[in-house]
């Protein structure tokens, strides 16, 4: 199957994740020549740590599961 490489930054802030896609790339090479390119622009340069590559397989389902809204995930109960 075709795959392409994802590139993202993606840090935790508190108790969130700030996460960004950097890209969609053919090859892996692909992927970390944009790393480089933008590794070192403001505050990706401060973060380094924070990129990931991930390939990703075309036509393939990647989020089968369903989901619980944000609400649901906070509820406690009593």
């Amino acid at each position: 199957m075709d795959s392409v490489f994802l590139l993202w930054h993606t840090r935790g802030i508190d108790d969130d994740t700030d996460a960004k896609l950097i890209g969609v790339y053919k090859t892996s090479d692909d992927a970390e020549a944009a790393l480089t390119r933008v590794g070192s622009k403001p505050g990706f340069r401060d973060f380094p740590d924070c990129f990931e590559i991930h390939e990703y397989v075309l036509g393939r389902d990647g989020w089968t599961e369903g989901f619980v809204s944000h609400d649901e995930a906070m509820h406690v109960d009593d």
